[in-house]
């Protein structure tokens, strides 16, 4: 083969919206498998954006909220051990290009289109905006594939819930392809690995940990708080006594333990078992309390979580130079974005000031023109002395 064919780079993006900072739903989900994909060294280039124009659709009254959890997030994904050396961390409302694309993508996708989306149906519900929708959120899908395509991502590690918004992300990719000719390329989404990384309940035993609904555990949490929410912890509700058998099939705190509890835990924490299917088996057959559990889940849950505290309070105390990670790497995503930006606008023939070929083009019509107009007036001038 060519050695100078070039290989398409893997590229990898993903995301979070600052609304607030990041609980263990999100580390589970995503944050989790971001850093062991980044150790991996699998990806050529690797983005992370922090979402605040998106965040911003649904917080337009408060912009405080998004401008303050910017900071919040960044230092959520630092200590639970993003390196800003491997992955270019970036603030999505400082990409110009990312708005230009959204508004051209706009054009390419119709309104019906648009409300079929699952995952815009779903949204829509949760917020309950009744008639008074903000555009930008009802339009969300479409900024969000610009922030896909304008970086060249093939992979999107994201939630079953984000494969709509993948597709539409490919179906702008083609639709913008067949009309301008070949520039973006599709993505695939890359989905959690484990039953258990898919979606962690609240602590209310609410299906979703929203940050609304108060049932988060954080990452940045200190030992107490996360002790004093697991032990208020919703179990199986036919467990009433110690003696009673249990399920652990939709149990709250098993699904926590399935996210969080590796086997080393246990000699360390609950010695009487050597791994979580012993205490599974256990609790299933009855004579397991619900407490002697849940103290074990605050254990594991600390242990995991000590070290990033220990990590973001470093970075604390260095808030000047967090920034100045962002700044870089918004700096470095910015040059990517401009890069595919100008194939873009070349393709769709809008680089009017660079275009040097049109304006030859343009100049040769007009000399033409301007020709066949003198040779007109000559040849009416010779007419009129006959």
């Amino acid at each position: 083969m060519d050695e100078e064919i070039k290989k398409t780079p893997k590229v990898m993006l993903t995301g979070d919206r600052p609304t607030g900072r990041l609980h263990i739903g999100h580390y589970v989900g995503s944050l989790r498998r971001r850093v062991e994909l980044q150790n991996q060294g699998d990806f050529d280039e690797m983005y992370i954006m922090i979402a605040d124009t998106q965040a911003l659709t649904d917080n337009a009254g408060n912009p405080q909220k998004v401008r303050d959890n910017v900071i919040e997030v960044a230092l959520d994904y630092l200590a639970a051990g993003i390196d800003p050396n491997k992955v270019t961390i970036f603030v999505q409302s400082r990409i110009p290009e990312l708005f230009e694309f959204t508004c051209y993508f706009l054009d390419l996708v119709s309104y019906s289109r648009l409300i079929r989306n699952p995952t815009v149906k779903a949204e829509l519900g949760m917020r309950k905006f009744g008639d008074s929708i903000p555009v930008g959120f009802m339009t969300y899908p479409i900024s969000q594939a610009a922030d896909i395509l304008m970086f060249g991502t093939n992979v999107v590690p994201a939630g079953e819930d984000q494969e709509p918004m993948v597709e539409q992300t490919n179906e702008i990719a083609r639709k913008f392809n067949s009309i301008y000719g070949n520039v973006f390329q599709e993505a695939q989404i890359l989905l959690p690995n484990s039953e258990a990384a898919k979606r962690l309940p609240g602590t209310d035993g609410k299906a979703k940990m929203s940050k609304s609904l108060g049932n988060c555990i954080y990452l940045s949490d200190d030992a107490k708080t996360v002790e004093k929410q697991v032990l208020s912890m919703f179990t199986d509700p036919t467990h009433l006594q110690v003696s009673d058998p249990g399920h652990t099939e939709g149990n709250p705190v098993f699904t926590y333990l399935d996210a969080f509890a590796k086997d080393e835990h246990f000699p360390k924490f609950l010695p009487e078992y050597k791994n979580l299917e012993e205490l599974k088996a256990h609790y299933r057959r009855g004579g397991l309390g619900d407490v002697v559990v849940k103290r074990f889940l605050v254990n594991v849950l600390n242990d995991t979580l000590e070290p990033m505290r220990q990590k973001r309070h470093e970075l604390e105390q260095n808030i000047e130079g967090v920034y100045s990670i962002l700044e870089e790497g918004t700096r470095k995503a910015q040059e990517k974005a401009s890069s595919i930006a100008f194939k873009a606008r070349r393709a769709m023939g809008i680089n009017y000031f660079e275009n040097k070929k049109l304006m030859e083009k343009q100049q040769k019509a007009y000399n033409r023109a301007h020709e066949q107009q003198k040779a007109l007036e000559e040849y009416l001038a010779k007419s009129k002395k006959k």
